[in-house]
């Protein structure tokens, strides 16, 4: 028999959109706050020669700079004031949650909700200041060892480099944090969600393009399409599916009154680390190209040129360490964000226990038995999104822009997003239902 929220998610309808005053005011606050982003995507670093700049850019459009920029939307391909983009901020995040599973003084601080929180987000900004900095400070002695990339060379450029990129990143960490408590969805999501999403009507049209010069087929571009479809079709199946672990609560007496044993379903994600492997691989791989490009590629002995030309997109060695790297951070990140000894000792401190199984340490070791089959499934389906699509476009050239990376964190956050706007409305037709018992019942008093 269907949930009562089944069934009231089985009743939405328009008339239940129009009425939801309260979800449509998140929907504009979110709309209108990723508009603010796109906006600042295109407004220049200044100081910066742009001709020279968008000459140097193309030159390294296939390493970590491409990368970066699909995540930024276009801003580093612009140098513009977003151009560090949200990345800074999940680098901090990812560095505070490790430190949290290794430093016993943050471990705690975890398991005091929402005060050890707030604490936690604190120094994850924190970070974020440090990182960005550095980072900041990276792009501006780089922009300045370009040739005429900078009008003015000097510590005045540093300086107001790394202001103005850190105050990009640091108003976008805000942004985001407003987006979630304000709007619909996980900001920081939307915003890499956003910046992606803008540069797919501009791969579209270059493939497009490709096509109708004759660089590609028309039966290579259906093959493409069918690809793009099957691959979407995988995302959606695997960032739904779940194993549900049952959990059983024995009966318990109140009083005088007896309360029969409850059960419920601990629900683990075959894909629990999301995109950061395939976001980690790309980066880690893509690096030494970056480095070996700013460096110049002629001062190099040639076992490295040879070694960097063998990480290139599409390479089979690129193909074999980017599979072993997705599948490392796989198990890397869940274990990370996945605790099953904390989850286990949650159960036992609320009488709760998998049947056939010990409360505590036993339960836990099940637990990480079964999370650990999943996220070997988890790690072959990330595996397998990554690579085909990366094998087209090494083939063929379509644009990075469609690729499984991005593919994956477009699906991945519109699903997620769609969850939260179904759940607003299931609040509001419960609320509206509350309402008419409440009149119903006063109805009858009378």
């Amino acid at each position: 028999m269907a949930s009562a929220a089944e069934q009231l998610a089985s009743n939405l309808n328009f008339s239940t959109f129009a009425k939801a005053e309260d979800l449509k005011k998140r929907l504009w606050f979110t709309l209108a706050a990723l508009l603010v982003y796109r906006l600042g995507t295109h407004i220049p670093l200044p100081g910066l020669n742009p001709d020279a700049y968008a000459q140097a850019f193309r030159g390294q459009a296939g390493g970590i700079l491409g990368l970066f920029n699909m995540f930024a939307g276009g801003a580093v391909e612009r140098m513009a004031i977003f151009a560090l983009g949200i990345m800074p901020y999940i680098s901090a995040s990812i560095i505070v949650q490790l430190m949290t599973s290794v430093v016993p003084s943050l471990e705690n601080l975890k398991k005091e909700g929402e005060q050890g929180r707030k604490v936690i987000n604190q120094y994850t900004r924190y970070g974020t200041v440090l990182l960005g900095t550095l980072q900041a400070y990276g792009i501006s002695v780089g922009l300045e060892s370009g040739s005429g990339l900078v009008l003015d060379p000097g510590w005045f450029f540093r300086i107001s480099t790394v202001v103005t990129l850190l105050g990009g990143t640091m108003f976008l960490m805000w942004l985001g944090e407003q987006i979630t408590s304000r709007g619909i969805g996980n900001g920081i999501s939307l915003i890499i969600f956003s910046g992606i999403a803008a540069g797919l009507p501009t791969a579209l049209a270059r493939t497009l393009e490709l096509g109708s010069t004759g660089a590609l087929s028309t039966a290579l571009m259906l093959t493409v399409l069918v690809v793009a479809i099957g691959v979407i079709a995988v995302i959606v199946f695997v960032e739904r599916a779940q194993r549900r672990l049952l959990i059983q609560y024995p009966k318990r007496q109140v009083g005088n009154r007896m309360f029969q044993g409850d059960t419920s379903h601990l629900p683990l994600k075959l894909n629990t680390a999301g995109v950061i492997p395939a976001i980690f691989a790309s980066s880690l791989l893509l690096l030494p190209a970056t480095a070996a490009g700013f460096a110049g590629n002629q001062n190099l002995p040639t076992w490295a040129t040879t070694i960097i030309a063998s990480l290139q997109h599409g390479q089979p060695l690129f193909m074999v360490f980017y599979g072993l790297l997705i599948g490392f951070f796989s198990f890397f990140y869940t274990a990370i964000v996945f605790n099953p000894k904390d989850t286990a000792d949650n159960l036992k401190k609320h009488g709760g226990f998998i049947p056939g199984i010990r409360p505590g340490e036993r339960t836990a070791e099940y637990i990480d038995y079964v999370l650990t089959r999943i996220t070997v499934i988890g790690a072959i389906y990330l595996i397998f999104v990554c690579i085909l699509p990366e094998t087209l476009i090494a083939r063929t050239g379509i644009p990075l822009a469609l690729g499984g990376t991005s593919l994956l964190i477009v699906v991945s956050v519109t699903l997620d997003t769609v969850a939260q706007i179904q759940g607003h409305l299931i609040a509001q037709q419960y609320e509206g239902l509350i309402k008419k018992s409440k009149l119903r019942g006063g109805k009858r008093g009378r």
